[in-house]
């Protein structure tokens, strides 16, 4: 009974051996299929210099992103060289070729006067003018080298004519009523000075995120009953635009502010939905014709939801996607290696950025795969996968690194490791097997 247990055993063992091997070796059939799939159709971007054109991608442009209207460039990470060098080429190519003219970023509204100023051959220097950034991951020498390229473009063009940069999102509240407080003194408007105070005191008060505060939540009406008595002024329809503008970031950013803590991830989802309608607006009433090319993270620019918070809330390119439908055309980053920064809390040698260097892609990600294809920097048409890829490798989920605005967190890994179907999250794709960080140092 013994021998035969031992058999069997042993039987079992060998049984379990072939399924093994036989799994694997299915698996790497699926890899092959899937390398060989994305090397003959992934389209090939020639480096990642900002300057150099796209010659492949303009000869096979996927149809639906050439009958795009409204692009939403995302980015795995805000510190990264190759993904700001590549939008910015991307830019470019979608100006000269599609005529698109209105740059929105993921940047607040009060930083659009002083770049279109400088844009449109105003005074001053690269430094002074990367200072009206009020999110700092856009302080770079490759950002700002991009607006300077605006800049050159817009060179001797009409205003109808000329690149316009503006921003849509609503963290940030200072200087806005000055802006309010400015339009009322030019237009002679009568307005409560209690209610402008109240502005001024919302406008200068800044978020504290690790605490919920009722304060905001008190100030809402009056700056709403703000808004209502400037509507009733006796001033021309178009001449509000500018200060009810103003005036509903203002009220948008204190609304955030009132749900930071409390709310959470309400207030993302809100954040989010309030992009949405800038963007909107700015299309609708800024743009000559319809068209626009957006700036941000990869986790607000998809076309599904937002995965960072881990509550699946809706964010800006599903907004996007369910308004537009297929004038909207998202496109997401992904990376193998390279280096990266993320912010270390460290009470004893004091809070700051490091330099981490990650040598090979993570198991179980997409990038494992994508690191096999022939290609330095690429494109993949994901509609065109849905359509011919028959190993359906990016219609299956796998894990990607999400790394938001801390930068990279090593520890613990499964904070910025999230699962997701690609070819539910975007339309295209942009690969990049080595990333490195951006140039912090501008010159003058």
């Amino acid at each position: 009974m013994f021998e035969l247990n031992n058999q069997i055993h042993i039987m079992k063992k060998k049984y379990l051996i072939l399924v093994m091997l036989f799994s694997l070796f299915n698996v790497n059939g699926q890899n092959k299929e899937t390398v060989k799939w994305i090397n003959e159709n992934a389209i090939e971007i020639e480096d990642a210099s900002p300057d150099s054109e796209l010659v492949v991608f303009k000869n096979n442009t996927p149809k639906k992103f050439a009958n795009a209207k409204v692009f939403g460039f995302g980015e795995a990470s805000h510190n990264t060289k190759q993904f700001f060098d590549i939008k910015a080429k991307f830019f470019k190519h979608l100006v000269k070729t599609q005529g698109i003219k209105t740059f929105i970023m993921e940047e607040s509204y009060q930083a659009e006067s002083g770049i279109n100023e400088w844009i449109s051959g105003g005074k001053g220097d690269i430094k002074t003018i990367a200072k009206n950034f009020n999110i700092s991951f856009w302080y770079t020498k490759e950002i700002v080298n991009l607006l300077q390229w605006m800049r050159n473009y817009n060179l001797n063009k009409a205003k109808e004519n000329q690149i316009r940069f503006y921003g849509m999102d609503i963290q940030i509240g200072k200087s806005i009523s000055q802006e309010i407080r400015e339009f009322i003194n030019t237009h002679k408007i009568t307005i409560d000075e209690k209610l402008l105070m109240v502005a001024d005191s919302c406008s200068s008060k800044e978020i504290d995120y690790s605490k919920s505060e009722s304060w905001w939540q008190v100030q809402l009406p009056e700056l709403n009953k703000l808004k209502k008595q400037i509507l009733n002024s006796q001033i021309k329809d178009e001449d509000y635009k500018p200060v009810i503008r103003s005036l509903d970031y203002l009220i948008n950013y204190t609304q955030y502010a009132s749900k930071v803590k409390t709310k959470y991830p309400e207030s993302t989802e809100f954040r989010d939905l309030k992009m949405f309608e800038n963007v909107k607006w700015i299309v609708e009433n800024e743009s000559k014709n319809g068209k626009a090319f957006i700036w941000a993270h990869n986790d607000h620019i998809n076309k599904r939801e937002m995965y960072y918070t881990g509550s699946n809330i809706i964010n800006l390119g599903r907004h996007l996607k369910d308004y537009y439908k297929e004038d909207y055309y998202s496109v997401g980053f992904d990376f193998g290696i390279g280096k990266i920064n993320g912010f270390v809390i460290d009470n004893k040698k004091g809070n700051h950025w490091k330099t981490y260097h990650i040598e090979k892609p993570f198991k179980k990600t997409y990038a494992k795969t994508l690191m096999l294809i022939n290609k330095d920097v690429y494109f993949v048409d994901l509609q065109q996968a849905i359509e011919s890829d028959s190993s359906k490798f990016f219609s299956k989920k796998n894990k990607h690194l999400l790394i938001g605005g801390g930068g990279y967190q090593p520890k613990p890994l499964h904070k910025i490791m999230i699962s997701k179907i690609y070819t539910e999250t975007y339309d295209g794709l942009i690969f990049v097997k080595e990333i490195s960080i951006p140039d912090y140092k501008l010159e003058k």
